[in-house]
């Protein structure tokens, strides 16, 4: 079996971009360049052409309406222009947020930023073993002051998928606005907002199989209308919530790849997720001490996380140099600390550590998943051959009641 390295497995990090998307955006880089607010001229009348018909293929993937679609320059800012936003627009509702334990980076430091700089106080909702939050328990955390709750629909490290349909039920009967992070979800399951009952949403070109620098938050137009206060000022684009000159050739991509999620989602799914357990079972057939991370009934179908007890993370990436994956421990960082995701599933320290994250996708071939396989057992069982732990814990010595000496 002959394949290339490297083996991309990083499909949650970003997804190569989709041949048919670069071909959509090709026009708006070279003949077709003018500015969607030219409404003077034809070179403008045919980017804002472009521009309504990406809103109109993004609002479709989420069951929205071209009209509630924002266009930003990624995840990161339609992330801040949200809460950011409301915190701004319904500061004399009161100061108060509810966030899952488990929602992404961008989320948690927009928060602490209003912690810090605004004086905003905020419950942290946990979640159970499998990553998941419960609807009793966003009920329970709200208050008279509460301006928003905010859960991720799908975690980025462990792939579980939140019952989003349950806690938007919570949020419209208390009258408190609802986001979702959801640029892991979008394009990957379904989602309607509608029936959800989310009133913001963010979403991202480069998770989806298209151009990084692009994103889209939605926001509800009705039931209720929900009004946010720019952070960007000068021009009064994009409904007056985002000004500055929209990237055209990138919203065109952008368009493009929400409409080839909506139009190849299903089958795609099954595909994927058929790759995954097959990436799944393999590994778990031939290595002891292993765990999955997250949930295995309510997971994006391109995610695997699995702790390699007795193993650091690090050394596992350095041994599979030719395949491209993510440690459990934040290595990108100036510290390896455990992530905080695994964490909070009530897993160890040292078993986050050990943790790898495999996301495939749509490139994903079998002949790779089998590669994988064969390469993370063998490097697995490697490892643990030097490992005096392992070698002590096969052994059954209980290392938790080992008393190590510092010298």
């Amino acid at each position: 079996m002959t394949v290339n390295t490297p083996i991309y497995m990083d499909y949650q990090s970003t997804t190569p971009m989709d041949p048919r998307v670069l071909e959509a955006m090709l026009p708006y880089f070279t003949n077709l360049f003018g500015h969607p607010s030219s409404r003077n001229h034809s070179f403008g009348w045919a980017a804002e052409q472009a521009v309504d018909a990406a809103r109109e293929q993004v609002a479709e993937l989420i069951g929205a309406s071209a009209k509630e679609v924002i266009f930003t320059s990624g995840g990161t800012e339609a992330i801040n222009l949200a809460i950011k936003g409301v915190a701004d627009m319904y500061a004399e509702k009161g100061r108060h947020m509810v966030v899952a334990v488990t929602d992404s980076r961008p989320v948690q430091d927009v928060v602490k930023h209003l912690v810090r700089e605004r004086g905003f106080e905020v419950t942290e909702l946990k979640v159970d073993k499998e990553g998941r939050v419960s609807a009793d328990d966003v009920r329970a955390a709200l208050r008279p002051d509460t301006v928003l709750v905010s859960v991720m629909m799908a975690n980025n490290e462990i792939g579980t998928v939140q019952d989003m349909a349950a806690i938007g039920k919570v949020a419209k009967e208390a009258g408190v606005i609802f986001f979702t992070d959801a640029t892991e979800a979008v394009g990957k399951v379904p989602v309607d907002v509608q029936a959800m009952g989310i009133d913001l949403l963010a979403l991202t070109g480069h998770k989806i199989y298209g151009p990084k620098g692009v994103g889209a938050l939605y926001v509800r137009r009705k039931n209720p209308r929900v009004r946010l206060s720019a952070q960007i000022d000068g021009g009064g684009h994009e409904r007056g919530m985002r000004s500055g000159t929209l990237n055209v050739p990138g919203v065109a991509g952008l368009g493009k790849a929400a409409e080839l999620c909506r139009t190849e989602m299903a089958a795609e799914s099954v595909r994927i997720a058929a790759l995954r357990d097959r990436l799944e079972a393999g590994i778990l057939a031939a290595l002891d001490e292993v765990s999955v991370n997250g949930s295995r009934s309510h997971r994006l179908p391109h995610n695997l996380n699995i702790s390699f007890a007795y193993v650091e993370g690090e050394s596992m990436l350095m041994g599979l140099k030719e395949v491209a994956l993510a440690s459990g421990s934040a290595c990108t960082t100036a510290t390896l600390e455990p992530s905080y995701v695994i964490r909070a599933l009530g897993v160890s320290e040292e078993l986050a550590h050990s943790s790898l994250r495999f996301s495939i996708g749509r490139f994903t071939t079998a002949e790779e998943v089998e590669f994988v396989i064969g390469r993370v057992v063998e490097t697995i069982t490697r490892l643990r051959e030097m490992s005096p732990l392992y070698e002590m814990a096969k052994e059954g010595i209980d290392l938790s009641q080992v008393h190590w000496s510092a010298h």
